[in-house]
């Protein structure tokens, strides 16, 4: 007889209403096979955080939940991409060469997030001049209709910028993320020590320890220098970083032979030149085996299992505060010296007065903001601009010597194969 059916014909049923609770008790007292199941969550937060901080030596991004499920992708994205870095940049915006006035779409993680923090890094400068603008429209609509809200967005502003010459492009600039990394490895060494110090429990500061060791080993890898900052170094030539046709601000970097050739940063990291080498993919494959076996271990805990789950909490904690925080381009090795800023309530206006001051600058940006048949009193605007630029010297153009032959020819080929 079945032992279901047998206990429902039985005199005595087997009623015991402590079962649950016991099981609930026991799962909360030593809740060992959560820690495993976490483990294979939050990829994404850790390859994000990875992407914050790696390319520059030592990477503090700390042991957490979804190391291993992190491993085996980052495995299967460099076999099959060629890839460690994300290929889904946070925030879609375009780099338009400032000589030519040929735009691409960004693919870089580093110039998204420069992009999409703007907000956050520009100076006071830039905050008033937005502010500033933002009034006058306001004041411009609440002519024509008295109830009229405050608008959110109000002509363009173009910030400039130029590379400083010290320190050098590509290094990036250690702040408070990276070195809270360091103090966050310490404290779950800490928390993993209490159980072994007071019970002898020795083994969560061994899955402590290890899980530290092969996050830093992941993120020391050459390779993700070699994707985030695939371009060539000090270029000549300026450009434009903006969101597009509607954006509220335009960044625009002079060429002065201190900074990174962004147009090649935009779509380096699809280039044939930042993929994967053997080394790299069996350094991969090394450590998704061990994450793998970490995991195994960390299932055979038993005790003391909640000084496990805080030390993973932590460490997510600091996983997601890097992932997500805003930072300067300093920290993405792209280092800036603010020169000026320019904004009216009418994009033409504003682009108008950046070719007067910059010229090739404001042409440049017309197409992208402006893609239509101009009226006729922009044509004339834009006329009268070209001749007074013929007969004034440039401030800060773009220069072209014997040192950016090879940069020049690079440009020629582009065009070429776009015709």
């Amino acid at each position: 007889m079945a032992p279901f059916l047998a206990t429902l014909l039985s005199r005595e049923p087997r009623f015991d209403p402590t079962v649950s609770s016991n099981e609930f008790r026991t799962q909360w007292v030593h809740p060992s096979d959560v820690f495993s199941v976490l483990l294979i969550l939050g990829g994404d937060i850790v390859a994000r955080a990875l992407a914050q901080l790696a390319g520059s030596g030592l990477t503090p991004v700390t042991f957490s939940f979804g190391w291993v499920a992190y491993s085996v992708s980052a495995l299967v994205s460099a076999v099959g991409e060629n890839k460690l870095m994300p290929q889904n940049v946070d925030c879609k915006c375009k780099v338009i060469n400032g000589k030519s006035g040929y735009s691409r779409d960004n693919s870089s993680w580093v110039i998204g997030r420069i992009v999409r923090d703007f907000d956050t890094w520009s100076g006071t400068a830039t905050k008033e001049k937005t502010k500033k603008l933002l009034g006058e429209k306001w004041e411009e609509l609440k002519s024509l209709d008295k109830a009229a809200e405050e608008p959110t967005r109000a002509g363009l502003v173009v910030t400039i910028y130029e590379p400083s010459a010290t320190p050098k492009a590509g290094l990036a600039k250690r702040d408070l993320i990276f070195w809270s990394g360091l103090l966050i490895m310490l404290l779950q060494l800490g928390i993993a020590a209490i159980p072994c110090g007071l019970f002898g429990d020795w083994g969560i500061l061994i899955i402590t320890a290890c899980g530290n060791v092969l996050a830093i080993v992941t993120g020391v890898l050459p390779q993700w220098k070699k994707e985030k900052w695939a371009c060539r170094p000090k270029s000549k030539y300026s450009y434009i970083l903006t969101r597009g046709n509607g954006a509220q601000h335009a960044i625009v970097i002079l060429g002065n032979g201190h900074g990174l050739n962004l147009e090649d940063l935009a779509s380096g990291q699809s280039n044939v030149e930042s993929s994967t080498n053997t080394l790299t993919r069996a350094v991969l494959l090394a450590l998704s085996i061990f994450w793998v076996l970490l995991l195994i271990a960390a299932a055979g805990l038993r005790g003391n299992t909640w000084f496990l789950l805080a030390i993973g909490g932590i460490g997510i904690v600091q996983n997601v505060f890097v992932a997500g925080r805003s930072m300067k381009p300093e920290n993405y090795g792209i280092h800036l010296d603010y020169v000026g800023v320019f904004g009216k309530t009418k994009v033409m206006d504003t682009l108008l007065d950046v070719e007067q001051k910059y010229p090739g600058i404001g042409r440049s940006m017309r197409d992208e903001f402006f893609p239509g048949k101009l009226p006729l009193a922009g044509v004339r605007a834009w006329e009268q601009i070209e001749q007074s630029t013929e007969s004034e010297p440039r401030a800060k153009a773009p220069r072209e010597s014997q040192d950016d032959s090879e940069e020049t020819q690079a440009e020629e080929r582009q065009v070429e194969e776009r015709i």
